[in-house]
Parts: structure tokens; C-alpha cells; sequence
């Protein structure tokens, strides 16, 4: 399957009512082009990065009863899972397309990983571009405008809350004329990678 671009009904796949509905809908819909997407970022990333990197689809295995307000694609060195590892991610809220370099709750080295990174922070804000996003929590649609945050109390915060997050990275407007190019998407995504190698890359020798 070539990935031809995000369309409305793939947002409007967050408005739909029951946790059966919504989540046959992330299956048919949006599954099948983050495998898509993945055939291009997959030997990219590899390439990139020097080392295997493997897909993981989010299945949402764990809800019961109420049905996903986002689901995402992930991409980790491991194979057999990517929540305890630094990950890239390419996901979807109903307004936004979201594109991450991603450090989550579960990463046994959080407090390691947030003082490298306040080591190396002056060096860390010349790779990351002023207009990409910066989010503390992945299951809430919040983020800040990288130019507004105070990272130093961004680290500081995630090196000490159990459950602060850090991802850092680019939203796309679901409106936005980028996403409905399959091409130009998955340029922007390899370009944010990319951007993203140098901080990724000093995430893993802790």
C-alpha cells in the first residue's frame, strides 16, 4: 500500500461512539497507513541511525470501556516493545497529526536520561527547531510551542515526577494542505526525524 495522505475521516474517527466502533475504525482506517507510512520511515530510520528499528502499532489491547482519543505508531531499536525505550512516534488526535521524539512514563531511565540532557542542554536547544512542540504528558492533546518552554524546568520536571513525560517534535493541523500529501508528509516526517537524530542518539548511551 502506498500512503496517499491523511483525510477527514480519519479524524472524524474520534467522534465515533463505543469503544467497538472506534477502535474497527483505527483498524480499517488509520492502521493500515501507518504500516504504509512505515515502508518509507522504517529503512530511513535505519539508515539514519545505523541499527535495526522495528514498528509498533498501538493496539489499545488494555481498554474495556471507553474507546481511544488518539492512537499512534511507534518506532524503538526493540523489537518486542517500545514504551521502555526512547521512541520516535507518528500518531493522531481528532485535530492533529502528531509527530515525536518520545521519552514516556514507563523508561526505567528517566532520571538518568533528564540529567544528560541538562548537562547537554545548551547543545540540546541548537538542534531543536523554535517552532517544533514540546509535550509532558502523552495522553493529554496539550503541547507548548518550543520557543515558549522553559526547558530547564521541563527536565527538571521530568526527572522527578514519576509520571512526566518529555516528547518533542512537530504537530500538523488536520486541515493542514501537508497532510493530505502522502509524498510530502512522509518528507516532513524523515526531515523532523532527522532533526531529532543528535537528541535520540545521546538518549541511548546512559
Amino acid at each position: 500500500m502506498i500512503f496517499s495522505g491523511f483525510k477527514s475521516d480519519d479524524f472524524e474517527t474520534f467522534y465515533l461512539d463505543g469503544l467497538d466502533e472506534r477502535m474497527q475504525a483505527i483498524q480499517t482506517r488509520i492502521q493500515p497507513k501507518f504500516q504504509a507510512i512505515s515502508e518509507e520511515i522504517l529503512p530511513f530510520l535505519e539508515k539514519e541511525l545505523d541499527k535495526d528499528m522495528y514498528l509498533h502499532i498501538a493496539k489499545h489491547a488494555r481498554r474495556t470501556v471507553n474507546p481511544p482519543n488518539d492512537t499512534w505508531s511507534a518506532y524503538c531499536d526493540n523489537k518486542r516493545g517500545y514504551k521502555k525505550h526512547p521512541h520516535f512516534q507518528i500518531g493522531l488526535w481528532h485535530d492533529h497529526v502528531f509527530v515525536w521524539l518520545a521519552y514516556i512514563y514507563e523508561l526505567p531511565h528517566k532520571k538518568e536520561i533528564a540529567s544528560k540532557f541538562k548537562h547537554d542542554i545548551e547543545d540540546i536547544k541548537k538542534v531543536i527547531p523554535a517552532d517544533y512542540y514540546i509535550s509532558q504528558d502523552h495522553m493529554k492533546n496539550e503541547a507548548t510551542i518550543f520557543k515558549d518552554v522553559d526547558f530547564e524546568r521541563v527536565l527538571d520536571r521530568f526527572e522527578t515526577v514519576k509520571k512526566s513525560e518529555l516528547l518533542i517534535g512537530r504537530r500538523f493541523d488536520k486541515d493542514d494542505d501537508v497532510l493530505k500529501d502522502g509524498k510530502a508528509f512522509v518528507d516532513e516526517v524523515k526531515q523532523t526525524f532527522s532533526q531529532l537524530r543528535q537528541v535520540y542518539l545521546s538518549s541511548l548511551n546512559i
